[in-house]
């Protein structure tokens, strides 16, 4: 396996704020752009020709990566002028892929955090001779996902959509968001319109009687498409819950950037990120939560399970969980933000404005 297609077109609409500025892959986790974990994942895995498909904001991708050889990778980025879905990103990008007709192409997309064994999966496409092989994982609750099912050699039977009933879930697999595809099966998606390889592609290949294998790998998944999973991901970094050869620093309770200050007495637990320019005042505590760069949290803050965005500001005795600050916006003293709040960027809430006990 030398080659991959990296999916990062997407605008991250269940983030905002966090996308307004920024495209979701380049959101900072465990401190670094989280498109950094995934690239050093496959390079650790034997890729070194990795193709982006870009679309929103995709100026901000290659003047961070350049051509990838600070990672030891080849990267080259194409940008699509209109959103064509994930399938048709893939068909856009394949003028430059290198591998012959029946060779390997990893894709994934930019969102997925995964514990996925890289390796294993192009070893079962290609022992399996399949044409196109799908990571599944198991799920506790699979309603909110598009069923895989398979036959007891792995080869996938149908794709069904989100469960209605009960007696309609026939599995526990999903689809993972990561594939390995035989170059010439990528020439076969129609060029030039959206196309989704979940919705369009799998079925129409299974329909044509293509060899599509699924292999099941549950070590550790989870899709950053929300603020909540988004922070949860980047603690898990942090923590060693989740594999990454890019995580900025040793594995643990917290991470501090080099250039970040915390006062000796405040309190960081929980995977919690403090990045680069960032303060953290006296008796403030932070659990479970990434502060960008930047930012500042203020004396005697509390600051759970949340998202501080760059250049914001957390008032004195603050209470946020569960939260999302965008960037430059100020939240005041003395405020309570609860589960789910987005504070949107620039805005400015004035001290004890917004509170959920009384004032006393």
């Amino acid at each position: 396996m030398t080659e991959a297609i990296l999916l990062v077109g997407g605008k991250g609409t269940r983030l905002r704020p966090l996308t307004v500025h920024t495209p979701k892959p380049m959101v900072p986790a465990a401190g670094v752009p989280f498109l950094t974990h995934q690239l050093a994942r496959a390079r650790a895995a034997g890729v070194d020709h990795i193709v982006l498909a870009t679309s929103y904001l995709a100026e901000v991708f290659e003047p961070h990566f350049g051509d990838g050889s600070a990672l030891g990778l080849h990267l080259q980025y194409v940008t699509e002028k209109e959103p064509l879905g994930t399938g048709g990103a893939i068909r856009n990008v394949a003028e430059r892929l290198r591998s012959g007709p029946d060779e390997p192409v990893l894709i994934f997309n930019g969102d997925i955090l995964t514990g996925l064994d890289i390796r294993a999966l192009v070893g079962t496409h290609q022992s399996t001779g399949a044409d196109v092989s799908l990571h599944l994982t198991k799920v506790t609750d699979p309603r909110a996902y598009g069923l895989v099912p398979t036959d007891d050699t792995g080869r996938v039977l149908a794709f069904l959509e989100k469960p209605q009933t009960p007696e309609e879930i026939v599995t526990d697999q999903i689809n993972a968001g990561a594939y390995v595809f035989r170059r010439s099966v990528i020439d076969t998606i129609p060029a030039g319109r959206p196309v989704s390889v979940e919705r369009e592609t799998f079925p129409g290949l299974l329909a044509a009687g293509a060899h599509l294998q699924g292999m099941v790998d549950s070590t550790y998944w989870l899709d950053l498409g929300t603020p909540a999973a988004f922070v949860r991901g980047s603690a898990d970094l942090v923590m060693g819950r989740a594999p990454s050869p890019a995580v900025p620093g040793r594995r643990g309770d917290r991470l501090i950037l080099p250039t970040a200050r915390v006062a000796p007495d405040a309190k960081l637990t929980g995977g919690t990120v403090v990045g680069e320019g960032a303060f953290v005042a006296e008796g403030a505590r932070v659990c479970g939560s990434t502060i960008l760069p930047g930012a500042v949290i203020e004396p005697d803050a509390v600051v759970t399970d949340s998202l501080i965005g760059s250049r914001a500001r957390v008032g004195e005795r603050s209470v946020l969980t569960g939260a999302v600050v965008g960037d430059g916006a100020v939240v005041g003293a003395d405020n309570e933000l609860r589960d789910g709040v987005r504070v949107w960027c620039d805005a400015r809430i004035p001290a004890g404005a917004v509170r959920f006990s009384s004032d006393q």
